[in-house]
């Protein structure tokens, strides 16, 4: 049986844009593009009638723009988005963060002047993103709230010999971990802002990024959830009300005393910061009252930790296979045995809350 084909949509003002994205991916055998658009809406109107499995669209255009595009796309009929543009370059952060809050899988920076003859390298990377973002099952997203449509709750691994803990029965939290990968922003959206200010336990995230995007990761989070998100710092005590990320390119622990520490040891499995060497530092000094999440992202950063974490004693929760973008890191604790509950991202952030006793 031959592979079934990714309908491709793709959106964007310039013929020639179009012209060479046509070229690019006409290299796979897999992607068929199905319709194009000169903006959002016409492009609105080719998803009516050619129903695409997936959207291609530039940011900066007429009549409609990429980020309304993506807004009207995920309230009326989901579908996953690539957006392709010259405006989402390593220092476009501001665009990058808005487009994933709007609902967008990711971004493709349009090469520069001095890239495009790198032909080849560019088809690969951009045929293989798009493969992975068709993959991702995407969610309305209504006006009035940036959150996804809520997905009936997934068992956990362990439920035919074990019963979930009502909340607060066996555990007293007092850290809640989370760490993510590709796909991650918007999935820490989708968790971060479902928690109240009053949120009485402090957070921890930890997510790959490039360097130069973890400052306006916080300051983009900051401006959509309720509790304060910050930079640790050196020497600081984790108090209640905050949610914390690592100083750029520094692993993030805590020290004997309870106080955070920036750890410029070598990069884990490429990763500094790496999810494993933060879940291991605060487990040491938390255990039994750690919570630990692991969500969304390429390869198995965080997994064996999450193993040491469940079996002695704290408790995990690993982001199921449907709502990840890349489904690698929580699948490799799942594996390893390191997963109490698997749930899907919709239902992570009410778990939390029950959990921690927040009603």
């Amino acid at each position: 049986m031959a592979e079934k084909k990714i309908r491709v949509l793709l959106v964007d003002d310039s013929p020639i844009v179009i012209a060479t994205l046509k070229k690019i991916l006409s290299k796979s055998d897999s992607i068929e593009i199905v319709g194009t658009a000169g903006n959002g809406k016409e492009g609105m109107e080719k998803i009516a009638t050619l129903n695409p499995d997936m959207i291609c669209t530039d940011l900066m255009m007429p009549i409609m723009d990429g980020l309304e595009f993506t807004k009207q796309i995920m309230e009326n009929s989901p579908k996953p988005i690539l957006v392709i543009s010259s405006a989402v370059q390593k220092e476009d952060t501001g665009n990058i963060f808005n487009l994933l809050q709007a609902g967008a899988v990711d971004v493709y920076p349009k090469p520069r002047g001095n890239q495009t003859g790198d032909y080849d390298k560019i088809a690969d990377e951009l045929i293989k993103k798009i493969k992975v973002v068709n993959g991702v099952v995407v969610f309305s997203r209504k006006k009035t709230t940036s959150s996804f449509q809520a997905l009936p709750t997934t068992p956990g691994v362990d439920t035919t010999s074990h019963s979930f803990p009502a909340a607060g029965t066996s555990h007293n939290f007092k850290i809640v971990l989370i760490g993510a990968s590709t796909g991650g922003p918007p999935a820490l959206l989708e968790i971060l802002s479902r928690l109240p200010a009053t949120f009485p336990i402090p957070i921890v995230c930890v997510q790959h990024i490039s360097i130069g995007f973890s400052n306006e990761l916080v300051k983009w989070l900051n401006n959509n959830v309720s509790l304060k998100v910050k930079t640790a710092k050196q020497g600081e005590m984790p108090s209640a009300g905050n949610i914390y990320f690592p100083t750029e390119d520094c692993h993030l622990g805590i020290d004997p005393g309870g106080k955070f520490m920036d750890l410029k040891s070598v990069p884990f499995k490429g990763h500094r910061p790496s999810v494993s060497v933060s879940f291991y530092s605060f487990f040491e000094y938390y255990r039994a009252n750690t919570l630990a999440v692991l969500l969304t992202g390429m390869g198995d950063d965080g997994a064996d930790a999450m193993k040491a974490i469940r079996t002695q004693g704290g408790y995990t929760i690993a982001q199921d296979e449907k709502t990840c973008v890349v489904f690698g890191m929580p699948k490799v604790a799942i594996e390893l045995g390191g997963a109490k509950e698997i749930l899907p991202l919709p239902n992570i952030a009410g778990r939390i809350k029950e959990l921690c006793k927040v009603f």
